[in-house]
C-alpha cells in the first residue's frame, strides 16, 4: 500500500491542486518505523505493533553489540529499511486479523510467508523469529504451513552448525508431515523434504562421531542418514548420504563393504554428471586399494581421478590428487615418476590458489629431487679418491636444473 502512495504523489502534476491527506504528509514527515507503528495502532493491530517495536529493538541491541567491522553494521538498521518493514506489518497485520477469528491456518501461513521472506545473511535472525512463531504455536502449530516451517528451521539450524536442534526439528516435521499426509505443490509428500533433511543431519552427526573416533555411534547414525536419503528419492543427496557412510567403515577397516558403497558413489555420481563427487570418489577407493596392499590398483584409480580433473578443470581436486600420486609413486622408489606429480600438484594449487596444498608440494618436490640427486652422487662420497673428490666439486659449480626436472 506505502508503495502505490508513493507512485501516486510522485506522479501528481504540479499543477494538481488536491490537498494531501494526512496519511501522505506523515508518509513524507515521519521517518519509517514512525509511520508503520503509528498506522499499525491506528488500524487496531496493537500486538502487531508489539512485535514489531520488539524486533526493531533487538536489531538496535544486536548492531550495538556487535564488532566494529561486523558484516552486520553494513547493512542499515531495519528501522530505515522501508520496504521490510512494509512487508512485516503487512503480515503481521494480516495473522492478527486471522487470529482474532480464529483462523489458525492462516496465522501460520502469514508467519510462514515472512520466514521465507527474509533470506539475506544478516537477516537470518529474522527468518528464525518468524519460523519460530510459525511452528510453535499452540494453535495451528501441526498445520501444514507450521510444518513446513519447522523444516526450514531445521535446514537453519544444520546451515548454523547445530545438528542437534537440527535433528530434532526435523524429526518432529516429519512426524508431523507423516501425520497429515499433505504434499508440496509438485504433488509429491511433504514426508520427502523430512527424509532428505534427516539422511543430511544424520549423515553430518555420523562424521562428527567418527572424528571423535566414536565408531559405533557414527556408523549407526551414517547408516541412517543412508537409509533417510534413499527414502528421500534425492540422488545427489543419497549419493552424499552413502559416500559418508562408506568413509566411516573405511575408518573402521571395513574396506570390502566402503568399496562397495564407493562403487555406488560412482553411478550414482555418474548419472549425475557430478564430476567433484566422482573424483572423491575414486580417490576413495584408491584409499581403501591401498590399505589392502594393491598398489598397482590404487595408482590406475588415482591416475583414472587426475586424467577427469584435468578434463573437468577441477584444479583444487587435481592438486590433492596429484599429491597422493606423488606420494605413492615416491614410496615405491619411483622418484621421476613421483616429481612429475609433485610439480602438477604444485602448479594446479598454484591456480587454485590453494596455499597449504601449494605449500606441501613444495616440500615434496624439493625432498623427492634432493634426494635423486644426491643418489647419483652416492659412491663418489663414499670413495676417498682424488678423483672422486673432483667429481663432486666439478658437480658442485655446475649443478642446475637436472634432466628429470626439465622433462616435467
Amino acid at each position: 500500500m506505502m508503495k502505490q502512495v508513493v507512485e501516486t504523489l510522485r506522479n501528481r502534476k504540479v499543477s494538481d491542486s488536491s490537498v494531501l491527506s494526512r496519511k501522505e504528509i506523515a508518509l513524507f514527515r515521519n521517518t519509517p518505523k514512525q509511520y508503520m507503528c503509528v498506522e499499525m495502532l491506528q488500524d487496531g493491530y496493537h500486538r502487531s505493533f508489539a512485535e514489531l517495536f520488539t524486533l526493531l529493538r533487538l536489531d538496535l541491541e544486536q548492531r550495538a553489540n556487535a564488532p566494529p567491522r561486523s558484516p552486520r553494521l553494513q547493512v542499515p538498521p531495519l528501522e530505515e529499511q522501508r520496504e521490510k518493514l512494509e512487508t512485516i506489518r503487512l503480515h503481521l497485520s494480516r495473522a492478527e486479523k486471522a487470529e482474532r477469528d480464529s483462523s489458525w491456518t492462516a496465522v501460520c501461513e502469514e508467519r510462514l510467508h515472512l520466514g521465507r521472506y527474509f533470506t539475506h545473511p544478516m537477516d537470518i535472525w529474522l527468518s528464525f523469529h518468524f519460523f519460530h512463531s510459525c511452528a510453535d504455536r499452540a494453535f495451528g502449530g501441526r498445520s501444514k504451513s507450521a510444518t513446513e516451517a519447522r523444516f526450514h528451521l531445521a535446514e537453519l539450524y544444520r546451515q548454523q552448525g547445530d545438528l542437534m536442534e537440527a535433528r530434532d526439528q526435523a524429526e518432529r516435521a516429519l512426524k508431523q508431515a507423516e501425520d497429515g499426509g499433505w504434499v508440496d505443490p509438485e504433488g509429491r509428500p511433504l514426508r520427502l523434504w523430512g527424509c532428505r533433511e534427516l539422511g543430511e543431519i544424520y549423515s553430518l552427526l555420523g562424521e562428527a562421531y567418527l572424528a571423535a573416533e566414536q565408531y559405533d555411534t557414527a556408523t549407526m547414525l551414517l547408516q541412517l542418514g543412508s537409509k533417510m536419503a534413499i527414502e528421500g528419492g534425492d540422488k545427489s543427496v543419497k549419493a552424499e548420504s552413502f559416500f559418508r557412510e562408506g568413509m566411516g567403515l573405511q575408518s573402521s577397516g571395513d574396506h570390502k563393504a566402503a568399496k562397495a558403497l564407493f562403487n555406488t558413489c560412482v553411478e550414482l555420481f555418474d548419472s549425475l554428471q557430478d564430476f567433484e563427487g566422482l573424483v572423491k570418489s575414486y580417490k576413495a577407493i584408491a584409499k581403501s586399494l591401498q590399505s589392502e596392499g594393491k598398489i598397482q590398483d590404487c595408482i590406475e584409480m588415482l591416475e583414472k581421478s587426475s586424467d577427469l580433473c584435468q578434463s573437468s578443470n577441477l584444479q583444487e581436486r587435481l592438486a590433492d590428487v596429484s599429491l597422493t600420486l606423488g606420494c605413492i609413486y615416491s614410496d615405491v622408489n619411483r622418484p621421476l615418476r613421483s616429481s612429475e606429480y609433485f610439480l602438477q600438484s604444485y602448479r594446479a594449487a598454484c591456480t587454485a590458489r590453494e596455499v597449504l596444498l601449494q605449500q606441501k608440494a613444495q616440500v615434496k618436490l624439493g625432498h623427492t629431487c634432493a634426494h635423486s640427486l644426491i643418489k647419483k652422487h652416492i659412491p663418489a662420497m663414499e670413495s676417498r679418491s682424488l678423483f672422486s673428490v673432483k667429481q663432486l666439486v666439478h658437480w658442485k659449480e655446475t649443478r642446475g636444473y637436472q634432466d628429470f626436472l626439465l622433462r616435467t
